[in-house]
């Protein structure tokens, strides 16, 4: 694609890379038929490359984003499998998130969504404040039908009928291994899913210390600044990002760490990806070096010598997070992993295809993210699984809000598997 940014455009680092990926673009139009909200809603604009068109126009022009850019950016849900797709590769991820900071400084939303995106800001990242956020929505579950708006409402649906209580092990420490050290990792224990579903963290942790890894809690860490990000609030990302690498380096020179292990894919594509957000800031360093030890959990599962299990007769449909396997090509390591645990995988029909969460997507997009959700169900249930297994909390209560079937993580079944005890859903 050719462009025409000026030299005093392009000595923005965002403008910049926007130019690269934008040139690396030849309108062949393979993202058209992965990206959902095109499969969905028929609208070139709804696509990748309608999108890139849009952004490549509002961006050589410095112009103030009209409603109709916003619209259809907002309206992506960074599923990136487009990028899969992309026989040019071309770096959407990139572009949009530079299109969306560009949006949040230059658009002036109605005050109704600003005060929604300040509120989601304010909350989600924070573990005690969501906390008392969902206990709010469960009081007000009675009254939906009152609440006009369906952001609100979705808001609401999103409160779990049970909040667990707090998990200690979430606490800064560390976990010593139950047999012979082999490495000594980092554990994110993240922000929503602490307040969603402290299973996860808990059976993470079993594991990896019966599989001989001290695993460590750094005092200091916690959102890895996604959600933010993807609303454009790159101040606010980045402020909360910075801490996490702080945190982490600090653990780094000291004991040393052999790995950042995250359970959350949403969360391990945003780390994997801060040597690129600091790349201009004093933190450029010690941001590569921390994305350059994150990964997902079941990467590191398949380099310890996770034990092979006998046939559990039971039928698990894997469901394949977009984070995971888009934003960080993790494809086969979870369904391998299930079944040398010896359990039964199968997976849906399109898998390709995101579920409709996409972090904040499902609150501020809940018309599409409904049709999506109800797809992806429709799906896995065809497949005639007993459980449903996924790699991320937001898929897991996007899945879990449309089905009866029992929906965990993959490290709950493989801590069950391997010692630990059966995850509390199957129960």
């Amino acid at each position: 694609m050719q462009t025409n940014f000026t030299e005093e455009q392009l000595k923005d680092a965002g403008t910049a890379r926007a130019n690269q990926i934008l040139r690396s673009c030849v309108h062949c139009g393979f993202c058209t038929a992965t990206c959902p909200t095109y499969q969905l809603l028929g609208d070139e604009l709804d696509s990748p490359r309608g999108r890139i068109y849009l952004i490549k126009d509002m961006l050589e022009n410095e112009r103030v984003p009209d409603e109709k850019t916003v619209k259809h950016i907002d309206r992506c849900l960074s599923c990136l499998a487009c990028m899969t797709t992309c026989p040019s590769g071309v770096h959407y991820m990139h572009l949009v998130d530079h299109a969306r900071d560009y949006i949040e400084k230059h658009y002036d939303r109605p005050w109704h969504d600003k005060a929604l995106r300040w509120l989601l800001a304010r909350i989600l990242p924070y573990p005690g404040r969501f906390r008392m956020a969902l206990l709010a929505a469960k009081m007000g579950k009675p009254f939906r039908g009152l609440i006009p708006d369906a952001r609100l409402r979705a808001m609401l649906d999103m409160a779990p009928d049970k909040i667990p209580p707090v998990s200690r092990n979430d606490d800064p420490q560390s976990f010593a291994p139950k047999v012979e050290r082999k490495m000594r990792v980092a554990l994110m224990t993240g922000c929503a899913q602490k307040a969603l579903n402290t299973d996860i963290n808990d059976a993470t942790i079993r594991l990896l210390t019966r599989l001989g890894c001290e695993v460590v809690v750094a005092k200091g860490a916690g959102c890895c600044g996604a959600l933010t990000h993807h609303m454009g609030k790159t101040g606010e990302s980045h402020a909360t990002a910075a801490r996490n690498i702080r945190a982490w380096t600090a653990e780094m020179n000291g004991e040393g760490l052999d790995a950042i292990v995250i359970n959350t894919s949403g969360c391990g594509t945003t780390v994997k990806d801060y040597g690129h957000m600091f790349a201009q800031d004093d933190l450029a360093d010690d941001a590569a070096r921390v994305a350059g030890i994150a990964m997902d959990i079941s990467e590191l599962l398949t380099r310890l010598d996770i034990p092979e299990g006998a046939a559990k007769g039971l039928r698990v449909a894997y469901h394949a997070a977009c984070s995971l396997q888009h934003g960080q090509k993790v494809k086969t390591a979870p369904k391998d992993l299930l079944k040398r645990a010896g359990f039964e995988v199968v997976e849906p029909a399109d898998s390709h295809l995101c579920c409709g969460s996409a972090g904040t997507y499902n609150l501020m997009q809940p018309e599409i993210s409904t049709k999506l959700k109800a797809r992806k169900v429709r799906t896995l249930e065809a497949r005639k699984p007993e459980v449903i297994a996924a790699g991320n909390i937001g898929c897991m209560m996007q899945i879990g809000s449309g089905t009866d079937l029992p929906v965990v993580h993959t490290v709950e079944l493989l801590d069950w598997a391997t010692g630990g005890p059966k995850p509390r859903s199957l129960t």
